[in-house]
């Protein structure tokens, strides 16, 4: 029985190395078909608007200088500014001061608050907030 085992064990090894041996030539083969470490290039990542929300009740609108205010802040509006009132295409003065306005902005790099969007009125699908009475 020794005898039988000792000639089982090295068989079923060499076996083995003769199953494991394609697997490593094909790791092998990937390695050198890779080029250098130097030449690779870590992948772009996709640009991302950096642009930035707001929300509020519409403090001012100056159509002939193209801004509109919400509380402390002043949006320049662009040619490229896409502005709505209540879910359809609107223009600047469409907007009434005291109406709820929300919207994206970007901050140019000379510090300035360029809109991207514009909403003049409450969310599309959002219910008006119910009146609160003091009756008791």
């Amino acid at each position: 029985m020794k005898n039988r085992v000792s000639q089982i064990i090295p068989l079923s090894l060499f076996a083995a190395a003769l199953l494991a041996l394609p697997a490593f030539v094909r790791a092998q083969d990937a390695k050198t078909d890779a080029p250098p470490a130097s030449d690779q290039t870590t992948p772009t990542k996709p640009k991302t608007h950096n642009t930035i929300p707001f929300h509020g009740k519409l403090g001012a609108v100056d159509a002939s200088a193209m801004t509109l205010t919400v509380g402390t802040r002043t949006f320049e509006i662009t040619a490229e500014t896409k502005i709505f009132n209540n879910g359809e295409p609107a223009t600047l003065s469409d907007g009434k001061v005291g109406e709820p306005v929300r919207g994206t902005y970007l901050k140019t790099e000379s510090g300035k608050l360029e809109a991207v969007t514009v909403h003049f009125g409450a969310k599309t699908g959002e219910k008006p907030k119910p009146e609160t009475s003091n009756e008791n």
